[in-house]
């Protein structure tokens, strides 16, 4: 079966603080885990973007939750992929928060085909996946952000 992978942008609900993106994070894993959907949720508070990953009806039912969910607007697409290898095998779903101007660089990003080059040459413009990946490294290895590490 192959794996699917979705990533777009969103903008927080106005007035969504970061206890409610905890929780809504708690409840969107728990459904991830349900559906095998496994991935990260990254914002600086007023902006989000996320990667998702998993078989494809699995993955339908989570974006379709996602599209309909109150809790952001201005809803983009970034890419999809088909293919490849879970990026974040262990993690149902984890949310980071992310400098602005990190996040606004990751969502401007090359998303297309949600490609990662095996080799990234020093004066090659980074892709979406691979500027997640630079933000996210630092806390492969944790565990979710709502227990201790």
């Amino acid at each position: 079966m192959p794996l699917h992978a979705i990533a777009y942008c969103s903008r927080a609900a106005a007035g969504l603080s970061l206890e409610q993106i905890d929780q809504l994070a708690r409840n969107a894993a728990a459904h991830n885990v349900i559906m095998d959907v496994t991935g990260v949720l990254l914002t600086d508070g007023n902006r989000f973007l996320q990667y998702l990953e998993g078989p494809e009806e699995g993955l339908k039912a989570i974006y379709r939750r996602i599209i309909y969910a109150r809790d952001h607007t201005e809803m983009v697409e970034l890419g999809r992929s088909t293919g490849g290898e879970r990026r974040f095998p262990s993690w149902p779903l984890r949310w980071l928060p992310i400098e602005p101007e990190d996040l606004r660089i990751a969502i401007v990003s090359d998303w297309r085909g949600l490609a990662q080059r095996e080799e990234v040459d020093v004066f090659q413009v980074r892709t979406g996946i691979e500027r997640v990946a630079e933000l996210v490294n630092p806390f492969l290895g944790i565990g979710t952000p709502w227990t201790e590490a």
